[in-house]
């Protein structure tokens, strides 16, 4: 049997700094999150420790049905004087399997004013997916924690 084909849809990437771009991205952050942190649900501060490399940091500050607050981060510095760097929050939405930055501080990047929200969320969360990469590419993973069943003492 032969089955007859109109011309096929050519399907374009999204553009860069597009909405349709941006939603792309957030995607692919969250697939490179989840690998370097698998298992968000049971710990609230994990540090991943490669060596000769920094200690990456994450911390959950908030957690909901369907989201998840979080920082990443480096820290430099010695106990009194830390400096995190860069230090970003994320959300985490589970059910669309999204993540989106929700603010960037640097001390080196400085205030930057961009006028075009979609651009300012575009560049932060370009970085994000950078910055993972360059994790998971040093070897960062924040160890998955099971919880587990205290065994009792059987009775005789």
């Amino acid at each position: 049997m032969l089955v007859k084909v109109d011309k096929a849809r050519i399907i374009h990437a999204p553009s860069p700094r597009s909405f349709a771009g941006l939603m792309d991205l957030y995607e692919y952050n969250y697939l490179r999150l989840r690998k370097i942190a698998p298992d968000l649900e049971i710990a609230d501060r994990m540090v991943s420790t490669v060596p000769q490399h920094h200690d990456l940091y994450l911390s959950v500050s908030e957690r909901c049905k369907y989201t998840t607050m979080l920082s990443m981060t480096y820290r430099f510095g010695e106990p009194d004087n830390y400096i995190f760097e860069p230090d970003l929050h994320l959300k985490v939405y589970h059910d669309a399997r999204v993540v989106e930055v929700q603010q960037l501080r640097s001390r080196t990047r400085g205030f930057i004013d961009i006028n075009d929200e979609i651009q300012h969320k575009w560049m932060m969360n370009r970085f994000l997916y950078k910055w993972l990469g360059y994790c998971l590419h040093q070897g960062h993973y924040f160890q998955p924690m099971r919880p587990y069943k205290k065994q009792l003492p059987q009775s005789s």
